[in-house]
């Protein structure tokens, strides 16, 4: 799915859309981003050695995650309730591409868990154990 099907999903829009393409599989999100250099979080985080920085990377991952709720339909928004277990391992920069993946743990009514980690390439970046709440808006 590209940018415009993400959108029919996410209420997420420009600059804070931080996903480019997503596959679902099952009870699993593979989603890709490209870093192009340009983005407002890489303007002062460090101008001679621009470095995405670890909540952008933990946002990346929650939209990546979002992606796997069902709601059975129509609009919802989803709120971070919790990041546990988050690690960054490699620094992602500019013309990077990030693919995440995102696995549904478990859900009990409107509160998602989820597993998601980030590479570049074949190299681990960021990983960490996600929750989030999900309300409708029909």
């Amino acid at each position: 799915m590209n940018r415009e099907a993400i959108k029919s999903i996410l209420p997420h829009r420009e600059p804070m859309l931080l996903i480019d393409e997503t596959e679902l599989v099952g009870e699993t999100a593979r989603s890709r981003y490209t870093v192009r250099g340009d983005e407002f979080f890489l303007q002062g985080h460090f101008p001679d050695n621009p470095v995405v920085p670890g909540v952008i990377l933990c946002e990346m991952m929650a939209q990546s995650a979002c992606l796997l709720v069902n709601t059975g339909g129509g609009k919802f928004t989803p709120y971070f309730t919790g990041l546990k277990n988050v690690r960054f391992k490699n620094k992602v920069a500019p013309g990077d591409t990030l693919t995440f993946t995102s696995r549904l743990i478990s859900q009990k009514g409107a509160f998602y868990f989820v597993k998601s980690e980030g590479y570049v390439a074949d190299k681990l970046c960021v990983y960490g154990d996600l929750s989030f709440a999900v309300t409708r808006e029909d």
